[in-house]
């Protein structure tokens, strides 16, 4: 590993909230390098541009990763995490990342199978208690939390 502190992030930004903009706040001042992988969300008729454009409009210092076609299993059982980290992996290969952010359960899995440090940044959404999930289904909390 090298002695730059190297992080990242990984989200489907559908959409790119406040929450989202803690964390990447977060981990800057923490690290001396930080990626972003955006997932590509066709379901949700964000296209992946878009999203990365409202990354680097709020954070042009962050280096992003795209990530196309992810796997579709998901949860957190043995097979789906191998499946999901072999994949987050290959995206990540050519990056020394020794710290992984999230604000997920999953955070645990990616840190083990990456052996590096995690980095939980409020699980229990106290500082921005929202979710994109509640975002995609309520157009006022959109306009409150979303950054576009």
């Amino acid at each position: 590993m090298s002695s730059k502190k190297i992080g990242f992030t990984i989200g489907k930004f559908a959409p790119f909230h406040k929450g989202h903009a803690y964390l990447i706040e977060t981990a800057l001042k923490e690290m001396d390098e930080f990626y972003v992988v955006v997932y590509d969300t066709p379901q949700f008729n964000i296209d992946i541009d878009s999203k990365i454009d409202s990354i680097r409009k709020k954070f042009p210092n962050v280096k992003i990763l795209k990530a196309f076609n992810s796997p579709k299993q998901i949860g957190l059982d043995k097979e789906s995490v191998d499946i999901q980290m072999k994949y987050l992996a290959d995206i990540i290969k050519d990056v020394d990342v020794g710290y992984f952010y999230s604000s997920e359960n999953y955070g645990k899995c990616v840190a083990d199978y990456l052996n590096i440090e995690n980095r939980v940044i409020d699980k229990d959404r106290l500082a921005f208690p929202i979710s994109a999930t509640k975002l995609r289904n309520d157009e006022e909390l959109r306009k409150q939390w979303a950054i576009n």
